[in-house]
């Protein structure tokens, strides 16, 4: 299996199988892609639906007031026609390509489930041969643009554009023209891996399979739809808005009670009001007056306090003085509140997860509401304290830790209380190379120079790793073991020598991580294809 060495029948069997996994994966992913694509589409088509109904209503809500009350809605209903129209028929070319892009394509709906077939629509070349030469845009693709640059400029000029401050002439739509500009943004764009800069055109539809320029397309007459919506929305309130002053207004929640008990309804009431910013003159609490030389906050708030009763329902009233017109100007006010009982049971989390792992130094607060840390005793396998209320769990062995809390109260009575954690092991960590991970491709250069790295992806905690060693298999050559986090002489021989779109595998990965104190499993593999 070595250098030149024959390879058994066994082994060409081997390396043959192990080539056809591959693909499969390979394949598995791109139909998760195409399909993730599709779902996207038909997520947007059912959306455009509904976007069409609103906007329909809309229009016909603005025509009927204006023929009630022309003064005030003639206007923007006619503005609203004027995007209607221009809206509609970007709209309809907008779905003209993609008619074309299924006809160029030879894409049908399946006559069985009655929706396109997205896993087949992987085709890059159908726009890339129509809208592109070179890194140029063709004849068609300049009228796509064309007719998208026009679309924006004809919705600038219905809302007023002022090109000067460049900005909505009418105060009322600046920030709607704010948000449709960045909406259809047609500036070119920066690829983020090679840092050029692309036309609009280019960075959204070049070198994309079908199925997802099928569903940018869709996603554009989502933004046609949302912009209606947006605009007619905002001409129906307008009016409305310089009517009633209520947005100077806020809604305030006032509650039955401050404290309700398990099981009970929440019961209060939801008005709309005003804080106002207002110095009281006095303030009288159950019949006594208050202290307001240093009580008032920048509000004009009054900050109150006072011991509470017994356990139960309270109510406590008062008067807030104001001065009015020369006058006293008294308002009454009554509120109620609740004093709950002493606690008698323990508040035990773990700070990470409902769970804790073995090896590992789990955080954990432990306390007594009410109950001073020093009259808290904690305790389990493995638990040790850190910090006031602050304690850290390293489970060893078993599938559950038992933590039992002992509280001494102000009487001298004790309670007690445990709750039970599961113990997890440490999941396996995912290697990488060059930042990648899973099935990749790169060149030879960057697999012989790159550092073998892993890490627990979303995991919990945030554990400093180091690979140690590692294993490298060359399609038809034998493994090399690797000691270290880059590839040894003998590995980079084996990478070099190797032709285009070889599989090497990096297998075996074995990783150290800082604060663990059990065996790390071996992180998941890499599988790289050479691409020189």
């Amino acid at each position: 299996m070595a250098g030149g060495g024959k390879i058994s029948p066994r082994q060409k069997m081997i390396n043959l199988m192990y080539l056809v996994f591959i693909a499969m994966i390979a394949m598995n992913v791109s139909k998760d892609v195409l399909s993730a694509f599709g779902n996207f589409e038909k997520k947007f088509v059912e959306v455009n639906a509904l976007a069409t109904e609103t906007n329909e209503r809309l229009i016909a809500d603005l025509q009927q007031k204006a023929q009630e009350k022309p003064e005030e809605f003639a206007f923007v209903a006619n503005k609203a026609e004027q995007i209607s129209a221009v809206s509609n028929d970007f709209y309809n070319y907008m779905e003209s390509l993609k008619r074309d892009l299924l006809k160029d394509g030879n894409y049908e709906v399946d006559p069985e489930t009655g929706v396109l077939n997205y896993e087949q629509m992987d085709k890059t070349s159908i726009l890339d041969e129509k809208w592109f030469t070179g890194d140029r845009l063709s004849v068609p693709g300049e009228e796509v643009f064309a007719r998208i640059t026009k679309y924006k400029n004809d919705i600038r000029k219905i809302i007023g554009y002022d090109s000067v401050n460049n900005q909505a002439s009418d105060a009322k739509y600046i920030k709607a023209l704010e948000v449709f500009d960045r909406r259809f943004d047609l500036n070119d764009q920066v690829n983020s891996q090679t840092g050029k800069s692309l036309h609009w055109l280019d960075y959204n539809f070049k070198g994309f399979p079908a199925i997802a320029s099928y569903a940018k397309m869709s996603a554009i007459q989502n933004d046609i739809k949302v912009t209606e919506t947006n605009l007619y929305n905002l001409f129906v309130g307008n009016t409305l808005d310089e009517a009633i002053t209520l947005k100077n207004y806020k809604a305030i929640v006032l509650a039955e009670k401050s404290a309700f008990f398990a099981g009970e309804q929440f019961k209060g009431r939801v008005v709309l009001g005003k804080y106002a910013n207002v110095t009281p003159k006095a303030l009288t609490l159950e019949g006594k007056p208050f202290d307001l030389s240093n009580a008032i906050d920048s509000t004009g708030a009054a900050l109150v306090s006072f011991n509470v009763g017994n356990v139960g329902e309270h109510t406590f009233e008062g008067v807030f003085t104001f001065l009015e017109d020369g006058k006293d100007l008294d308002i009454p006010f009554e509120a109620n509140y609740v004093v709950v009982p002493r606690p008698n049971s323990a508040s035990v989390s773990a700070d990470k997860m409902n769970v804790v792992y073995r090896g590992l130094e789990n955080p954990m607060t432990i306390a007594f509401p009410g109950v001073p840390d020093n009259k808290t005793v904690a305790s389990a396998q493995g638990l040790s304290k850190v910090g006031n209320g602050k304690y850290v769990l390293n489970p060893t062995t078993g599938s559950e830790v038992t933590v039992n809390v002992t509280a001494t109260l102000d009487d001298g009575s004790k309670v007690n209380d445990k709750r039970v954690f599961r113990i997890k092991n440490i999941p396996s960590p995912i290697g990488k190379i060059a930042g990648k991970k899973g099935t990749i491709s790169l060149n030879k250069r960057d697999v012989s120079t790159s550092r073998i790295l892993a890490d627990f992806g979303d995991f919990v905690y945030d554990l400093e790793t180091s690979v140690y060693s590692f294993e490298v298999t060359v399609s038809g050559k034998s493994p090399i073991s690797v000691a270290g986090d880059r590839l040894n002489a003998e590995a980079q021989a084996a990478i070099n020598s190797a032709p285009r779109n070889s599989i090497v595998v990096i297998d075996n990965i074995r990783v150290r991580a800082r604060g663990v104190s059990v065996q790390i499993p071996e992180a998941a593999p890499v599988t790289v294809k050479l691409t020189n």
